[in-house]
């Protein structure tokens, strides 16, 4: 596949770009005006067009629409001459990658290029869960290509056209969100609702209402009839994250909806029809909470039809970079307004950690390196995986006495204790908020801050 299609009128012009290019390694084709573009991008693939705006037998309009059309992930550069800026504002609200200004600096462009060519790449190797109408649609990304991911990725990809219910497993910050939503995403029912419910969440007490609804009247303060997010999802999909924490009285009634397919409102006289697929996820081990009696079985099996369990990040060492690279350049962009990139040191760093909070704990590193770092290259100090001052980090209050068991376990218990209520300080005591950050249930963290007394 040739690097670059260039597309321009101008003789001269043509020579020098393609001479500067070439110069820098790349393999170029040329194309004299737009009708020639049209049947080059026609002919073959390009990883990259260079097109000018204006030129005979069409424009640079043209160019970036049939290539698009072509390959949707295909960067376009447009070239523009002095006057042209409103054209080349429309050129960018048509899916271009950027817009140079002639005459054109060398230096300039080549910067432009490398770097369109190394997000075209990363968007390659990344594990794209997404078909045509996935790309128009928002669809997620799942990074990675280890064999781990590329396994889970392979299962999700299976399932996703059956109607089978799929439950994901795997710890908290894994990203089954992300494989749900592919789940959805790739099935018949991707143009219907996907509706995403965290058991965990929800009070005891709402749960019911939550998923099922209720009638007008069915309590106090119910003055209207309520959907409950079966009805709400219907055609679609339910996600219900964090399953092992659903009470075992709602937990009949969901198998209910899943074996009849109808919904009772609270209140109601008349079972509601309702046509979801249900996909779960859980950190839990199910199994052993239905043996222990705390999940019920019959429900455990209709939800795990098609199991898959998604990786730790801690056994895809060699996608550590590859996730950490891609939130450094998203969040350095959202964030700074230029892309972020890792020291050497960081590099290093972030593969020998063990990220227990996995991607969600690596993308909150990242983040916060991103607003602390005085500059746009991360070092390990700003991603937290350094002392930001030297010395003893062990606070000199703390109890080294006894044996290794006895203060692993008051270690434990002091780092938990600061670092909960140091989530709590971080979201003005947002327990949900706290929770997500922490990488744990609402009702993990409710009966640790009450054990710690916080």
């Amino acid at each position: 596949m040739p690097d670059i299609l260039l597309v321009e009128d101008k003789d001269s012009l043509r020579r020098v770009l393609r001479l500067t290019l070439e110069n820098a390694g790349y393999s170029v084709n040329e194309a004299v005006d737009a009708r020639a573009a049209l049947n080059e991008i026609a002919s073959a693939p390009h990883k990259l067009v260079l097109t000018d705006l204006r030129m005979p037998n069409g424009s640079g309009l043209d160019v970036l629409r049939a290539a698009r059309a072509a390959d949707n992930g295909t960067p376009v550069i447009v070239m523009t001459a002095f006057g042209s800026i409103d054209e080349a504002v429309q050129a960018m609200k048509d899916g271009a990658h950027d817009f140079l200004q002639k005459p054109v600096d060398s230096n300039h462009l080549l910067l432009i290029v490398e770097r369109a060519l190394e997000q075209a790449r990363l968007r390659t190797e990344n594990i794209l869960l997404r078909e045509e109408w996935s790309r128009r649609y928002g669809f997620p990304r799942i990074i990675g290509e280890s064999d781990a991911i590329k396994r889970a990725v392979a299962e999700t990809q299976r399932v996703a056209q059956t109607e089978a219910n799929v439950l994901f497993l795997g710890e908290s910050g894994t990203g089954k969100e992300l494989f749900a939503r592919a789940v959805h995403h790739l099935s018949p029912r991707r143009q219907k609702p996907f509706v995403a419910i965290n058991c965990a969440a929800i009070p005891e007490t709402l749960i019911e209402n939550e998923l099922f609804g209720h009638e007008r009247g069915a309590f106090t303060g119910a003055g209207d009839r309520r959907l409950g997010k079966f009805e709400l999802a219907s055609g679609g999909t339910v996600f219900l994250d964090e399953i092992g924490e659903l009470p075992l009285a709602v937990q009949g009634k969901l198998l209910r909806v899943i074996e009849e397919k109808t919904v009772d409102r609270i209140g109601g006289r008349a079972p509601v029809p309702v046509d979801v697929r249900v996909v779960a996820a859980t950190n839990k081990d199910l199994k052993s909470a239905v043996d222990h009696g705390e999940f019920r079985g019959d429900l455990f099996f209709r939800l795990a039809v098609f199991p898959v369990e998604i990786p730790p990040l801690r056994e895809r060492d060699d996608d550590v970079l590859m996730l950490a690279k891609h939130f450094a350049a998203q969040l350095g962009k959202e964030l700074r307004g230029r892309e972020a990139t890792l020291s050497l040191d960081s590099a290093a760093a972030l593969r020998t950690h063990r990220w227990p909070g996995n991607v969600r704990e690596l993308e909150n590193a990242i983040e916060r390196a991103c607003i602390l770092s005085d500059t746009l290259v991360l070092e390990p100090v700003d991603l937290g995986l350094v002392p930001r001052s030297g010395g003893d980090q062990t606070p000199a209050s703390f109890d080294l006495s006894g044996t290794l068991s006895e203060v692993a376990q008051r270690a434990l218990r002091f780092v938990e204790q600061r670092k909960i209520a140091g989530a709590l300080k971080n979201h003005g005591g947002n327990k949900n908020e706290a929770a997500e950050e922490l990488g744990v249930s609402y009702k993990t963290l409710l009966t640790k801050i009450k054990d710690y007394n916080l």
